[in-house]
């Protein structure tokens, strides 16, 4: 009777719900926009009930357009963007503010504060993440702070945090309960990557009250099930993990030194680093790819906070596409960017540099410049930046990728993928299934529940669409020249 896996894709601009069948194929999908809330200057905010009745239209829709039965689901999978920080009353199940999103910067001074007391080491070797405005922890105490009756709430024991897939969960399972997984959890600058821990210490410092946390289980774990009112039936919820670790595994990178990007809203390289966190010595982030049982997990990763969306803002902001899959054919009308670099630095730039208070820029524009020259400046960014972390991530593991496994959005983008393949230099290898985000979740939530026996039959399904091969040219270099000169022009 069990046929499918429902996996829930909460991401950064949309909810998705997509159903896979026992061949890992996509049988149905449904996905609807949420509201991007710019307040301020480096401010992104979502709201957590649009996101909530977004997520729930796209989960009864998809069954839906599917024809299929809920009976027929076997379990739910949900994976979701993180850091996205929600703070609610657990009695009204209302939010006391807006979600913080992962890209918002408006901590990025109680970070400068906590590295001038001499803390960043500390919440490295703790949590293997960098004091960064990215993370939940900053975002909490700025909500805490933000008004005296929230901070008294909370400390009563009335509030309750969760990133995106805690928040679902909670009213999924109609309020009864209130967890997240350890990806998620060590993404958080709360939590100890070694004693698999909330960390008291790190608690105290950020002055947040440890009985708002959820409680932490597995990524692969019978968690609960949703409210049968939903979608009329009972339906365990097996897998929950951040987005880019469910796309780590979702392309199967499952032995140590396996590597993969995902081109999303921004881009996120991830290397499996085995059952010890490796230290990086470049800026990279030391994190959990998953646990399973007595199995944790590692993975180094670099992350990219603007990729897919410098798309969205030629779109929206410069209007020279109307829509976003036009960006391939519009540079593609030239043979090179004419010397154009798009400094992509809209929010702030991630690994290497954690700079939160770069800007973007255009340079190189001269009289003969036009859009196409500058829509190929923006995909050439996205691979120049995901060139970089790569790069440091090859120096911190000390092997050089023999190639990259690629996945999101952005992937499907051919001009893109041949653009990153030449500026590396190696093999980019794209899957017949780009949903690995989705696919990665719903693994982890059929290997809970039986649906699929082993890692080793997940291994069967995954399938190579196609394959880049470098063709470097003297062009190349000089688009890496000019980006390594000029990037330095805006820290």
């Amino acid at each position: 009777m069990k046929k499918y896996i429902l996996s829930i894709d909460a991401g950064t601009t949309s909810s998705r719900a997509i159903l896979f069948d026992k061949n890992g194929k996509q049988i149905s999908i449904s996905q609807f926009e949420f509201t991007q809330i710019f307040p301020k200057e480096s401010w992104v905010e979502h709201d957590p009930i649009e996101i909530w009745e977004t997520q729930l239209k796209a989960i009864k829709d998809v069954v839906k357009k599917s024809g299929i039965h809920p009976n027929e689901i076997d379990s739910i999978g949900i994976t979701n963007q993180r850091e996205t920080t929600v703070v609610w009353n657990k009695n009204t199940g209302k939010p006391v503010y807006n979600a913080i999103v992962w890209q918002d910067r408006r901590t990025a001074f109680l970070c400068e504060e906590l590295e001038n007391k001499g803390l960043e080491k500390l919440f490295y070797e703790k949590t293997g993440l960098v004091l960064d405005a990215y993370f939940s922890g900053t975002k909490i105490k700025w909500i805490l702070d933000s008004n005296k009756e929230i901070k008294d709430s909370a400390m009563k024991g009335d509030l309750l945090f969760g990133t995106i897939d805690t928040w679902l969960i909670w009213n999924l399972t109609n309020k009864k309960y209130h967890v997240t997984d350890y990806t998620n959890a060590s993404r958080t600058l709360l939590f100890n990557i070694h004693s698999l821990e909330w960390d008291e210490e790190l608690l105290a410092l950020l002055n947040v009250p440890k009985i708002i946390l959820p409680k932490l289980v597995d990524s692969s774990e019978k968690v609960g099930t949703i409210d049968p009112n939903i979608l009329g039936v009972e339906i365990q919820i097996c897998g929950i993990a951040g987005d880019q670790q469910a796309a780590l595994f979702g392309q199967m990178c499952t032995n140590p030194g396996d590597v993969k990007n995902t081109y999303g809203t921004g881009c996120f390289c991830m290397m499996n680093t085995g059952n010890k966190p490796v230290k990086s010595n470049n800026k990279m982030l030391t994190t959990i790819a998953w646990k399973m049982g007595s199995q944790t997990v590692y993975a180094l990763e670099g992350s990219v906070f603007i990729a897919g969306a410098v798309v969205q803002w030629l779109r929206d902001q410069l209007n020279i596409i109307e829509h976003a899959a036009e960006i391939e054919g519009l540079a593609s009308l030239v043979e090179n960017s004419g010397g154009v670099t798009f400094i992509s630095a809209l929010s702030g730039l991630g690994a290497p540099y954690w700079n939160p208070n770069a800007t973007g820029a255009i340079m190189g524009i001269t009289r003969g410049t036009n859009k196409s020259h500058i829509a190929r400046a923006a995909l050439e960014a996205i691979a120049l930046r995901s060139r970089e972390i790569i790069i440091e991530m090859e120096k911190d593991s000390g092997t050089k990728f023999n190639n990259l496994k690629v996945d999101g959005g952005a992937s499907n983008n051919n001009l893109l993928m041949q653009i990153q393949s030449n500026l590396l230099n190696t093999n980019v290898i794209r899957p017949k299934i780009t949903e690995t985000t989705a696919l990665g979740a719903a693994f982890f939530s059929g290997l809970a529940s039986g649906f699929w026996s082993s890692i080793d039959e997940l291994k069967g399904i995954w399938e190579i669409d196609r394959e880049f091969c470098p063709a470097p040219s003297k062009n190349d270099e000089s688009v890496i020249n000019n980006w390594e000169s000029r990037i330095k022009k805006v820290q």
